[in-house]
């Protein structure tokens, strides 16, 4: 085979020459490309830090489309092609991730692959039923109201502890607690359980032994204390009083029990014809404790009855002076007397208001 002319050398050599520089400017521009999608800031640049919500179903492209319109990522392209190469489209987690200003693109990514992202605060406290329940701890999780009210059901037919239907609003004790945006409905439940479980150390139960209750009969005491007054000063006095009346098995004669039995929360004042209603909470007919709280008591209000005041009241009255605080006393004619001066101040206030009404007409 005969050798290669100069000029045919030359020219594979210059063909060799431009392959190695065209290769070597690719292979920099690919380095350099490859260090500024990977090192360069690009999520929420010259931006404050922002949460970024996941909810449960959510697929990897609506995560690009929403990360996308909420405008958390400067440079889409690049953020998009990481994020497929270390396959955060395989591992798409609900749960709410706080994305940092100047993050780059590993950081974010990686924030959204922990899967558990920011914790949650959830608070819940002025609740009456169940149902209110549900919709104020599940507010800002990722767990549905039906959801938590099948995972509670779930406990209450399992558990061996005497919660029941009437009575697992006593289980939740108000208060701020953190979770994850992605907790599981059961584990939600459990851990109020195992919060339920810390209150109640031996001290508070021993407390509730020495007054002859259980802790759920505690917090069903509690709660209509907590019902009967907005001074706090005044619970220790009416849970002396209460079980006083428990002790000598007289009726409680509560009247906020009476308003949850009717189910009328706007009930303003209880008459004659609710005290006949036939109900397990109407404690003017049933002796003892309701089956359950009338609402979810403080934890204030299940201090007020552990540490309950030791009287001798078995009665009690609004005082006339319209202050919120009441009349005490052990005495039935001192109670009717109570109740005759707060009658008459009520007469006058109500007498007051029809003249202003009539004048205000005018």
């Amino acid at each position: 085979m005969a050798p290669l002319s100069t000029d045919k050398q030359d020219q594979r050599h210059k063909i060799r020459l431009i392959a190695f520089l065209v290769g070597s400017m690719l292979l920099i521009s690919f380095t350099f490309y490859f260090y500024q999608i990977y090192y360069t800031p690009n999520i929420l640049v010259d931006h404050e830090d922002r949460m970024l919500v996941i909810k449960s179903g959510t697929t990897y492209r609506q995560v690009l489309e929403q990360i996308h319109k909420q405008e958390f990522v400067n440079d889409m392209v690049s953020f998009s092609f990481l994020a497929r190469w270390k396959r955060l489209d395989r591992n798409i987690q609900p749960g709410r991730y706080m994305l940092r200003h100047n993050m780059t693109n590993p950081e974010a990514i990686e924030a959204l692959m922990g899967g558990k992202g920011e914790p949650v605060n959830i608070t819940f406290n002025n609740v009456r039923v169940r149902s209110e329940l549900a919709e104020k701890i599940t507010k800002n999780i990722g767990v549905t109201s039906e959801e938590f009210e099948d995972a509670l059901d779930d406990f209450i037919d399992n558990n061996k502890e005497g919660f029941t239907k009437d009575n697992i609003v006593a289980m939740f004790i108000p208060n701020t607690y953190q979770v994850y945006f992605n907790i599981l409905p059961e584990d939600l439940v459990s851990r109020m359980h195992e919060e339920y479980l810390r209150f109640w150390s031996d001290e508070r139960k021993s407390l509730a032994t020495a007054i002859g209750l259980t802790p759920l009969e505690v917090s069903t005491l509690a709660s209509i204390v907590q019902a009967e007054t907005v001074k706090q000063d005044e619970a220790p006095v009416i849970a002396g009083l209460y079980i006083n009346r428990l002790k000598r098995d007289i009726p409680l004669q509560a009247d906020p029990t009476l308003v949850f039995a009717v189910g009328d929360f706007t009930l303003k004042r209880v008459l004659n014809e609710h005290k006949e209603v036939d109900s397990p909470y109407n404690t003017y007919l049933h002796t003892g404790l309701p089956p359950g709280p009338i609402n979810m008591p403080q934890i204030a209000s299940l201090e007020a009855v552990l540490h309950y005041d030791k009287n001798d009241y078995i009665y009690m009255c609004a005082k006339e002076d319209f202050s919120g605080y009441h009349n005490f006393t052990a005495n039935l004619r001192e109670h009717n007397q109570n109740a005759a001066k707060y009658q008459r101040a009520l007469t006058i206030e109500q007498q007051k208001g029809a003249a202003l009404r009539r004048a205000g007409k005018k």
